[in-house]
């Protein structure tokens, strides 16, 4: 039960403050980015006027749609910029964070643990691979206004993406196998040579320099978020490792 707890403790400490960094990196490098690009949203060819808007990319690495096409007449509720913009993509970006934390450190349990920062932060590094940079090769962070594939193609590929990622990943540093080996770069670069997704059409008013921006930005947003998050678990882990070890070696010598 002690190792549960201090497994979640660890979790939700590491989470909210690499969360909350996040978001503070957010607000000075992506979500001025997303506000340029709502400018460009355009009417399409049938004269009706329709929004693409998009919450500030999640601990997840993209951009997700915050809402469908619709008309000026009736639009769908978004927060409003400040503060209550701030405080949603904070609470998004925490709770993200502390399931990554939660599985990382699961993971890394049964792999014998992090063993410190240094195990942490390649913890973290092998999370932004999976999560963003890998996936992001196929399906890139978008902005408003740009096209994209239909959603349900778009979450499988990404997933099976993620997936063959940390398998790959896995078998790289835990085994020494050439066989293994050989499967891990299969599964590397299976999904890129199957594709992702692609839009009907790429015609998009947003220019491509903003959308460069913003890839970069998300990328690095994320590489900073997942090596803290990383980090963070590992050094909280490991305290709360030594003090089981000091609980256990107490209850043992009054045992004896």
């Amino acid at each position: 039960m002690s190792l549960f707890r201090n497994i979640v403790l660890t979790a939700v400490i590491a989470g909210l403050l690499s969360g909350l960094l996040m978001t503070v990196m957010q607000s000075f490098s992506v979500v001025p980015l997303i506000i340029a690009a709502e400018t460009y949203e355009h009417v399409d060819s049938n004269g009706a006027g329709h929004s693409h808007t998009a919450a500030p990319d999640t601990a997840a690495g993209t951009a997700a749609p915050a809402s469908a096409a619709h008309d000026h007449a009736e639009e769908a509720w978004a927060p409003a910029d400040g503060l209550e913009r701030f405080a949603y993509t904070a609470a998004a970006n925490a709770l993200s964070a502390i399931g990554f934390a939660l599985v990382a450190i699961a993971i890394a349990e049964a792999l014998g643990g992090f063993g410190g920062w240094r195990g942490g932060l390649m913890f973290g590094i092998a999370g932004f691979l999976t999560v963003s940079l890998a996936p992001g090769l196929g399906l890139p962070p978008e902005l408003p206004g740009m096209p994209v594939a239909e959603l349900g193609p778009r979450q499988i590929w990404w997933i099976a993406t993620a997936v063959c990622t940390a398998l790959a990943l896995g078998l790289l540093a835990y085994t020494r196998s050439a066989l293994l080996a050989a499967l891990a770069v299969v599964l590397l670069v299976a999904p890129h040579i199957i594709g992702a997704p692609l839009p009907p059409s790429h015609d998009t008013a947003v220019p491509m320099d903003l959308h460069a921006r913003f890839v970069n930005a998300v990328y690095a947003t994320n590489l900073v978020f997942w090596a803290v998050l990383g980090a963070l678990s590992g050094v909280i882990r490991e305290r709360f490792r030594a003090g089981e070890e000091i609980s256990t070696t107490s209850k043992e010598l009054a045992v004896r």
